[in-house]
């Protein structure tokens, strides 16, 4: 290398550092966005379909109406005329009790009754007799009155051996125990010769069912659940009976008393079935399924495809309100967009899609080949805490 030569590259000697350094930046910006463009998204499949939100529960099958009939009047079964299974009339004849003793005491009533009857007879006789003395003046207005009070208590007396005779003829009546209402007996818990004790409470005889071509379903649903369940609801439950077939019902009442069972406070839901064909029968464990919410024909995706929490080395973004939360990475073809989007029915494993520039083919980005776990624990922190299944950042 000669002066000159030697010169030159004195006088250039930053310019040539600067060169240098340009160039081995360019060098490194080229590989780097060559080496974005060879990324390999993770992604998930947007399909179409339907999706149902539901809320599951287990309930015991129950007639609408059940009455337990007993008895007023104690004393020994002479007759039944009804079994299980019997179907009754309202009036219709069920059993009798031996209804000696019943008819002693309406004797007796009766007997007290024209007793009583007789005083008042004699006692009316006397007043008129000492009214008209009085009125002549021969007895004191005294002995009148007295004979008034007599007459007077002697009428009270009727009235009272009447009641006690018309009570008499009505527990004989009771004897002869009826069907209260239209159904069918569904428990028999006495037998012909049993003694019947109806001094302390009403001994049960029968229960019948009104009508069991209308049944109930009676579910209990836990507190977290409880708040979309609504009135006029669809549902669908199975029976151990019959295990390859689906009954439909509808929820009828979300009854407002709560109960704790297990530190867990639930409620009382009633669903109404119809049996007309008779196979449920009561005391069935229904496996209940209430439709709470539904769609058809949307766009859904796995609960999983929404875990992403930033957008960092899969598209840039220059807006700071597009999030993850209300916008998916969309792999559409060689390109990656975004699209706005909201969350609607999410069910254990699915959630649905609410975008109007979805389209056929697209694929949800969740990641890249390679992505580092640091920088996804960076991303989660920027992003927040994951919500439940189907649901967003909070």
């Amino acid at each position: 290398m000669n002066k000159n030569q030697r010169s030159w590259f004195r006088r250039h000697k930053w310019l040539l550092i600067l060169t240098t350094i340009l160039l081995v930046v360019l060098y490194l910006f080229i590989g780097d966005t060559k080496k974005a463009a060879q990324k390999e998204f993770v992604t998930m499949d947007i399909t179409r379909g339907n999706l149902s939100q539901t809320v599951t529960a287990t309930g015991e099958i129950k007639p609408l109406n059940t009455v337990n009939v007993g008895s007023q009047v104690s004393g020994t079964i002479e007759e039944i005329f009804v079994d299980y299974n019997s179907t009754v009339k309202k009036g219709d004849k069920l059993l009798t009790i031996e209804p000696s003793v019943l008819q002693a005491s309406v004797a007796e009533a009766e007997a007290s009754l024209e007793s009583a009857k007789s005083q008042l007879t004699l006692a009316q006789s006397d007043y008129e007799r000492n009214k008209t003395l009085y009125d002549s003046g021969y007895i004191a207005r005294a002995e009148m009155e007295k004979s008034l009070s007599t007459y007077e208590q002697a009428v009270q007396s009727v009235k009272r051996m009447q009641s006690q005779y018309d009570r008499a003829v009505t527990n004989l009546g009771y004897a002869t125990i009826t069907s209260p209402v239209d159904g069918t007996v569904i428990s028999r818990k006495v037998d012909k010769g049993q003694t019947v004790a109806a001094s302390f409470q009403t001994p049960d005889l029968f229960e019948i069912a009104e009508d069991l071509t209308k049944m109930q379903i009676e579910t209990s649903v836990s507190e977290a659940d409880i708040g979309v369940i609504k009135t006029g609801q669809p549902v669908t439950f199975t029976v151990d009976a019959y295990p390859s077939k689906t009954f439909n019902g509808a929820v009828r009442q979300v009854r407002l008393s709560p109960t704790t069972t297990s530190n867990v406070v639930v409620y009382t839901v009633v669903i109404d079935v119809d049996n007309s064909n008779l196979s449920l029968m009561p005391g069935m464990t229904a496996f209940v399924t209430i439709v709470v919410n539904s769609a058809t024909d949307t766009w859904k995706a796995q609960n999983s495809a929404f875990l992403l929490r930033s957008f960092d080395g899969i598209v840039e973004v220059t807006d700071e309100s597009v999030k993850p939360a209300n916008h998916l990475a969309i792999k559409r073809g060689k390109d990656v967009v975004l699209v706005p989007y909201t969350k609607g029915i999410a069910t254990a494993t699915e959630t649905q899609i609410i975008s109007d520039e979805i389209k056929e083919g697209d694929k949800i980005i969740m990641g890249y080949v390679g992505q580092s776990a640091t920088r996804r624990s960076n991303n989660n922190q920027r992003g927040g805490m994951m919500g439940g299944p189907g649901g967003g950042p909070r």
